[in-house]
């Protein structure tokens, strides 16, 4: 797939919860949940993990574009619709 084939969502992550989860949708973003401390890329490998498994997707879809070190991040998602991604992270699949 081309980057054209891409579609960039934008989400915050909280690392150090007591589990992994999509906590919903705040404005433009969704917030995450993960385990792993924000430390060595730790975070952001659960948050792809994370993805992979609530979309359905191979982790190989999924890419941290923006933010690999702060909490707000962007994220590019290949292989699914804008459609199709929303309604996995709202639960509505």
């Amino acid at each position: 797939m081309s980057a054209d084939d891409r579609i960039i969502i934008n989400i915050r992550v909280q690392p150090g919860a007591s589990k992994n989860a999509v906590a919903g949708r705040v404005g433009d973003y969704f917030k995450l949940r993960v385990t792993a401390a924000p430390e060595r890329g730790k975070a952001n490998q659960a948050v792809v993990a994370l993805l992979a498994d609530v979309l359905g997707i191979p982790k190989s879809n999924i890419e941290v574009i923006r933010g690999q070190t702060a909490r707000q991040k962007a994220i590019a998602v290949s292989g699914l619709t804008e459609a199709e991604i929303m309604a996995r992270l709202a639960g509505e699949d």
